[in-house]
């Protein structure tokens, strides 16, 4: 089918931040226009959904840049997986970003909401990215929309990590991803997606196929693979709702999505698996997962916890995948959901606690949850969820994972899982504790109090994990559609 709407979908979101910046000294009317762009973006997304669950497609080719080489747009189960995401997410997020910088009196917000918005855009055209070109293309423009919302205090612990941010994301690009693109057009002549994998079958030797691939794996660095993960702690001194951003929304899950392309549409399962290309990455993002857990572990600032949480948890999308079991797969596939809904919740609850109590440090927060019922209590849904308990959305994808794991005859990886939840426990479980239960070293002031601005945003997405625990049907069928 050809249909303009994966366009309108970009769309929106670049008017709204035009207008963001157009209505800069017309605040409340300025504030009005992320939320509205989002319930627009995410009606168009879902106007789409019915044709992909039916096993169509939707295509739009705007124009040719080289032969083989269009920028076009195509709507299919795994673009809907993360358009789905990011669209919805957007609105919660939008709303808690406004309650967010108004009880703080951030500076340049016209900036902030306007790069919010453009980042968007950016993921959405991702999404729905016919082939590498536009993929990478929208890949390199999120990196830049999300540079000054990184840098936004502008003091110099911005400054080094927005560089560190910068450099680790456009420097990979520019080089290990460049190459691969290059290559792969030298080998198929083409940079389109193909179900089964456009090198499938390619004239390539082995060797030049693997390096093509791990340049892939490594150039997509918003995935976030180890040794590709410093940007991402450091990204940290941000404001929260550009955490948010960064962890659940859009530019981590750009970086999955992008390896899950990758493995899908460009080599394919049947490549990947003769190539041996499979179980030497899920080595690789095994040892991610275990390591970044047990630096998790170690981070007294609860946003820094929660960076290398999420540099774990994104290895369980790409371990689904490289595990070449159906099951798995879709085990991979959903949790890019079911992390992105309970992530969101945790950071959005970190911000919360700050903008109440100017706390940062888990063990400054011993008694704040008698203060921040609500804050706390999400906080604990989301810790369960990333924990794998159910009903939450966690607990189906590490179910998938852990049975197409057994199913591929891989043990040690259904350890890895095992160890990396009992982990998950460690490092969120004392949080809640602490906050419910521990003896305050003085009592919290009458001040520190929840933020209905800041509240509601973290109880919907709290109550999203939840949903998509109990009614995963929709991203369920995405996924079977993906790997059938």
């Amino acid at each position: 089918m050809i249909s303009i709407r994966p366009l309108l979908a970009v769309a929106v979101a670049i008017l709204a931040a035009l207008a963001v910046l157009l209505l800069d000294k017309r605040e409340k009317l300025r504030d009005a226009v992320s939320p509205l762009a989002a319930i627009a973006m995410f009606a168009i997304v879902a106007s789409m959904a019915p044709t992909v669950l039916a096993g169509g497609t939707i295509d739009l080719r705007l124009f040719e840049i080289l032969p083989g080489i269009d920028f076009a747009f195509r709507v299919d189960a795994l673009g809907m997986v993360f358009a789905t995401v990011s669209s919805l997410l957007w609105i919660v997020a939008s709303i808690y970003s406004i309650g967010y910088m108004r009880h703080l009196n951030e500076h340049a917000q016209t900036r902030f909401f306007a790069c919010f918005a453009a980042s968007l855009a950016a993921a959405a055209g991702g999404a729905f990215a016919a082939n590498l070109f536009t993929l990478v293309i929208f890949y390199e423009a999120l990196s830049l929309v999300t540079y000054p919302l990184v840098y936004h205090h502008e003091d110099e612990e911005g400054w080094a990590g927005s560089r560190k941010y910068l450099v680790y994301l456009m420097g990979a690009s520019k080089s290990v991803l460049l190459a691969a693109l290059a290559l792969t057009y030298q080998i198929a002549g083409s940079l389109d997606f193909v179900a089964g994998g456009l090198l499938a079958g390619a004239n390539a030797s082995a060797s030049l196929l693997t390096v093509v691939y791990f340049c892939y794996l490594f150039g997509f660095a918003k995935a976030a693979v180890m040794p590709m993960h410093a940007w991402l702690p450091a990204a940290m001194v941000a404001p929260t709702p550009v955490s948010a951003l960064l962890h659940a929304v859009a530019v981590v899950k750009m970086g999955v999505f992008c390896v899950l392309r990758v493995v899908f549409h460009v080599f394919g399962a049947g490549l990947v698996g003769g190539l041996g290309l499979g179980i030497a990455t899920a080595y690789i993002v095994s040892f991610t997962i275990l390591m970044a857990s047990i630096y998790a572990l170690t981070r007294d600032d609860l946003k820094a916890r929660l960076a290398y949480s999420t540099v774990s948890q994104l290895s369980y999308v790409v371990l689904g995948a490289v595990l070449l079991s159906p099951v798995a797969m879709v085990g991979g596939i959903i949790h890019i959901a079911a992390h992105a809904f309970s992530k969101i919740t945790l950071f959005f609850c970190a911000g919360s606690i700050y903008c109440a109590s100017g706390k940062r440090n888990v063990s400054d927060m011993a008694g704040i949850g008698r203060r921040l019922p609500w804050t706390m209590g999400a906080f604990f849904v989301g810790s369960l969820s990333m924990i794998g308990v159910p009903p939450a959305a966690g607990f189906i994808s590490k179910w998938y994972l852990a049975l197409g794991s057994a199913e591929a005859g891989q043990t040690p990886f259904l350890i890895v899982l095992l160890i990396s939840s009992v982990l998950n426990a460690a490092y969120f479980l004392p949080i809640s504790y602490v906050a419910f239960f521990g003896t305050e070293a003085r009592e919290w002031p009458a001040t520190v109090r929840e933020i209905p601005m800041l509240t509601i945003p973290l109880v919907a997405t709290a109550i999203l994990s939840v949903l998509m625990g109990i009614f995963p049907d929709y991203f369920l069928a995405l996924a079977e559609r993906i790997v059938r």
